[in-house]
């Protein structure tokens, strides 16, 4: 059916202008703009929790996925006043990041082409405090590589366990998997990243061949990246939910830690955004106890000391 060049969305309480509402975003699966805002109204529910309270930088596609891609952290000129915002210091001077605080707020940012939304790992009221840490396991190659991220990711689970903390997966929609602790908010994030470090270095000792911590590219000779740069200040991580710019929209999807057993998941972009919300509806939300779950830094000694 012919879609309209504009329409009006519902999203909570507020009815959300789509402008250029048949624009295609991704070409090659017939993709809308008001498809993706239409996901991302429907995905709300679940998506909020994560993302309320976090400054975003958002990853928008003015063309779709035919054109370039852009970073942006400060908010887009002309945003409406109910879009809530933060103005967080920066090296001479400050930038303003847009809050994703309601459902009309993701449904304009779906109207702004931003396909994908980055959040921070720490909230507006305490910003030097972080409350996930983040290991982004990051393979060298394609598909083929995904048995070790799922194989990877479980020993991480387990590893985390020993140090006496809980931990969630969730496919990056790209490659890889990322693997979230909830923190309570007690520590900077010098601390945290000091500690991330050390969960990962004792995660690469158990498998030096496969793993690696190493940044630049040529150096890590096939071996799994893992990535503990995300919980520093002012990085960020995708968003639960978010939608990926590649092709097929594949989704950043919370998972359970079972789905990570076998090959039932055969990829990290296997969960697209026409398969989310059914999924959502089924099962829920796999994270849903993530936002009250904050505990303890991991406890290195303890695991070296079970060694």
């Amino acid at each position: 059916m012919a879609r309209a060049s504009a329409q009006e969305v519902r999203a909570g309480r507020r009815l959300v202008r789509v402008t250029h509402a048949d624009k295609l975003l991704f070409p090659a699966d017939g993709i809308t703009k008001a498809d993706l805002v239409a996901y991302l109204v429907t995905v709300a529910p679940a998506m909020l929790p994560h993302v309320r309270d976090r400054p975003l930088s958002l990853h928008r596609f003015n063309d779709g996925l035919a054109g370039e891609g852009f970073f942006q952290k400060e908010i887009p000129r002309g945003a409406p006043d109910w879009v809530r915002r933060v103005r967080v210091p920066k090296q001479g001077g400050t930038v303003c990041h847009p809050l994703a605080q309601d459902a009309a707020t993701l449904a304009w940012l779906g109207n702004q082409n931003v396909l994908t939304p980055h959040i921070w790992t720490s909230r507006v009221d305490r910003l030097d405090r972080p409350d996930r840490l983040v290991f982004d396991l990051d393979p060298a190659g394609g598909a083929e590589d995904f048995g070790l991220v799922r194989r990877t990711a479980r020993e991480l689970r387990a590893l985390l366990e020993e140090m006496g903390t809980t931990a969630y997966a969730m496919t990056s929609g790209s490659r890889g998997v990322h693997v979230v602790v909830p923190l309570r908010r007690v520590h900077g994030f010098d601390r945290v990243q000091e500690v991330a470090r050390a969960v990962a270095d004792e995660l690469v000792a158990r498998r030096p061949d496969e793993l690696t911590k190493e940044f630049r590219k040529q150096e890590r000779h096939g071996r799994l990246f893992v990535d503990v740069l995300r919980t520093r200040w002012a990085q960020t991580t995708v968003a639960p939910y978010a939608v990926r710019a590649r092709p097929g929209a594949p989704v950043a999807a919370p998972l359970r830690w079972e789905e990570l057993e076998d090959d039932g998941l055969p990829r990290a972009g296997a969960l697209t955004m026409r398969d989310v919300p059914d999924r959502l509806a089924r099962e829920g939300d796999p994270w849903s106890g993530l936002p009250r779950a904050g505990g303890s830094l991991p406890d290195v000694a303890a695991a070296q000391r079970g060694r």
